[in-house]
């Protein structure tokens, strides 16, 4: 077999095959290039609206639709990634992705953009489940660990980096041309993605379900996919509309019985002998139920924290908005270590490498909280917080990756994308919920206290939050040396 020719899936043990990291490395570069794609905008917000005269509210949807869309199709593309090729997946999801940046890139009007966002938030939905997937298939033991540690390490560095790259592009590119292209970054990527996992990626990348009794077609579940994709929307929409309506709260609830008329039906389509879009046994399995309750917890309290931090030293202290992102840098750049040092360890460690993340976490937000207090009372800097979110970043890497590869040791290879997929949604949905939440309790405090009291309160609630990840944490530490 030549260099550039593309292995079939048989010819060797996927977990044995060299070509593995290949296929790691490109799963990484398309990871970055979601990744980067959300804190770029962050940073490009006020240029947007500076460009294309955005109002409040679709200024809101430029990041709000990306997420919705994106946790709407992740179970159902995971699912459809496992059953008929992660691969072409994958390229369709990387593919969609580019193209829709191009659009977003050369948006005449906020419309535009928002509907570009839509589609991009699809083409990410594609593309992740199929690179949890590919990991889970392609590699075992320490070198699955290893691999996470790498993801884990990917992703602090696309934190890290996106604030940065988007201001040096809006710099360079002035308020008209900065704001289209840390869009349209992500074109080269994107195509350079493309073309490696075409080149590498083993055939067949897309197969079509084998008829087989009650498999085939039907075991895409197409009932349970509409059922789910309606319940994540309906739950997520409130807490990503900008303003919602008494009656748009109605739709939470809905979501609920949406989620629980899912399960009936997953459960009566696997007695009929289908095959159903997710294994609800997997459930039972203690390492995995756990592992997601702690990572949607995680997610609950975690991502609140680059919302009050940032918001505080702008409104409350008046900083600019690159000392804001510089803030964070230093967390971000340990995550990044951490991560990889957890991912070559958990496989001896176990769960206890994800305790020590959370406890190191919790510290590091009850040290900002103190900064904060201690900057408003005693004169201490603010720039204390660059060694405080630094505790919190060394936790981060050594909860999200060592977590992600326990949670999903005991998983069936069948079901790797779509159970990985669960896993993210949780992610989405606690992050969803976690923002609106804590920010409403900052914004509902401050008309009767100070900006550093509000923050104080909103990083208290973090802190419990993250002590029932920890609880959760303990817990599956218990059930495993039962078992």
């Amino acid at each position: 077999m030549t260099e550039h020719s593309p292995r079939q899936d048989t010819t060797i043990d996927p977990t044995k095959d060299p070509i593995r990291w290949r296929i790691l490395a490109v799963v990484l570069m398309a990871i970055v290039m979601s990744l980067i794609s959300v804190s770029v905008v962050n940073v490009a917000l006020a240029s947007i609206q500076d460009g294309l005269g955005a109002s409040q509210s679709a200024l809101q949807w430029v990041l709000s639709g990306y997420a919705l869309t994106f946790g709407v199709v992740l179970v159902s593309a995971g699912r459809a990634g496992d059953l008929m090729g992660r691969g072409g997946f994958f390229i369709l999801g990387a593919s969609i992705f580019t193209l829709a940046s191009v659009a977003a890139g050369l948006a005449p009007d906020t419309n535009w953009l928002n509907a570009a966002r839509f589609i991009q938030g699809v083409g990410s939905g594609f593309l992740n489940p199929q690179g949890i997937g590919l990991i889970q298939q392609y590699f075992r033991g320490p070198d699955r660990g290893r691999a996470f540690g790498y993801f884990g390490t990917t992703v602090g560095f696309a934190v890290a980096v996106g604030p940065v790259l988007g201001g040096l592009l809006i710099e360079l590119g002035g308020a008209e041309i900065g704001w289209r292209l840390t869009f349209l970054i992500n074109v080269p990527v994107g195509l350079l993605t493309i073309v490696l996992a075409w080149l590498w990626f083993p055939r067949p990348l897309i197969r079509w379900p084998r008829s087989n009794g009650n498999t085939g077609l039907s075991s895409l579940d197409p009932v349970g996919a509409l059922l789910l994709g309606l319940g994540v929307l309906a739950v997520l929409y409130p807490f990503v509309e900008t303003n919602p309506s008494g009656l748009l709260w109605l739709l939470f609830p809905a979501g609920l019985l949406l989620f629980y008329l899912w399960v009936l039906w997953e459960r009566w389509y696997t007695k009929r002998g289908y095959s159903p879009m997710v294994d609800l046994k997997i459930f039972a399995t203690n390492s995995y139920r756990n592992g997601s309750i702690i990572m949607t917890l995680y997610f609950l309290g975690m991502t609140s924290v680059w919302v009050l931090i940032p918001l505080y030293v702008q409104q409350g202290v008046g900083f600019s908005a690159f000392e804001a992102g510089v803030v964070s840098i230093p967390s971000a750049l340990l995550s990044a270590y951490s991560a990889n040092w957890a991912g070559k360890r958990v496989n001896r460690y176990g769960r206890k490498v994800v305790i020590g993340g959370l406890v190191m976490a919790v510290f590091g937000v009850l040290s900002s909280a103190a900064v904060v207090l201690l900057h408003e009372y005693a004169d201490v800097s603010t720039w204390w917080l660059l060694v405080s979110l630094a505790f919190f970043g060394l936790g981060q890497g050594s909860v999200i990756s060592p977590n992600q590869t326990l949670t999903l040791a005991e998983v069936p290879l069948a079901y790797a994308g779509s159970s990985g997929a669960i896993v993210q949604t949780g992610q989405r949905i606690g992050t969803s919920v976690g923002i609106a939440v804590i920010t409403a309790i900052v914004f509902a405090a401050l008309p009767h206290s100070s900006w550093p009291m509000a923050v104080c309160l909103g990083l208290l609630t973090i802190t419990l939050i993250m002590l029932l990840a920890l609880i959760m944490a303990f817990k599956d530490l218990r059930d495993r040396r039962a078992a």
